[in-house]
């Protein structure tokens, strides 16, 4: 059986979320390994979760194996409720991992972002890690540096940019990522969307996951 997609809602802090859960392909997957969870780019800027950033990052998830998930934003879609900054994303993808887990009690967790949505997922790896219970590791596409106050991450998190980004400028990004000595990959010739680059996304994902 080949992977698959399905759609549902769930209810979050302040209206209904319209989600979409991707399922590994079964036959190299009986049971997922893990699960995660894929935040999109900002929502008044025609971020939605079939962004074809959000969707790569998925498509690299679910071929580790992993029951992935993500969501429309609060007044993105079918969602309700309206744009809270970040604040209210982070309790409403909160409340999607409580989903996660509940479907797929025990297995590790990751955390992917695509430029606002690695701000979401930064802070919720923040608050994980307060109630002892963190990532296991994040992935963050066009970090979200000198745009949203980005927390630190992980020593392991996998930050990946594109060369000639100029919505969030790559040295924005080299600047918060300095002090925490973290590397970042760049792809040559690489935008904010990454047009024609997308397949560099999957592939850094899947080279990288396991080292």
């Amino acid at each position: 059986m080949n992977s698959h997609t399905e759609f549902f809602f769930i209810e979050g802090a302040v209206g209904p979320l319209q989600c979409a859960l991707g399922l590994p392909d079964q036959s190299k997957y009986p049971t997922p390994r893990g699960i995660a969870l894929v935040a999109h780019p900002h929502p008044l800027y025609g971020g939605t979760m079939d962004n074809k950033v959000t969707q790569t990052l998925t498509r690299a998830f679910v071929g580790l194996g992993y029951a992935t998930a993500r969501m429309n934003f609060r007044g993105v879609g079918k969602s309700g409720g309206v744009h809270d900054g970040g604040s209210g994303e982070t309790d409403d993808m909160e409340i999607l991992l409580a989903e996660m887990q509940r479907r797929y009690p025990g297995l590790p967790l990751a955390l992917g972002g695509f430029s606002f949505g690695t701000f979401v997922q930064a802070q919720l790896q923040g608050r994980l890690t307060q109630q002892g219970a963190p990532a296991e590791r994040l992935v963050l596409v066009g970090t979200a540096a000198g745009k949203w106050p980005m927390p630190t991450v992980p020593a392991n998190t996998i930050l990946i940019h594109g060369e000639v980004d100029d919505t969030i400028p790559l040295l924005d990004v080299f600047d918060w990522a300095r002090p925490q000595d973290l590397p970042v990959i760049v792809i040559p010739g690489g935008d904010h969307f990454f047009h024609r680059k997308l397949h560099h996304i999957k592939s850094a994902v899947t080279d990288l996951w396991h080292r």
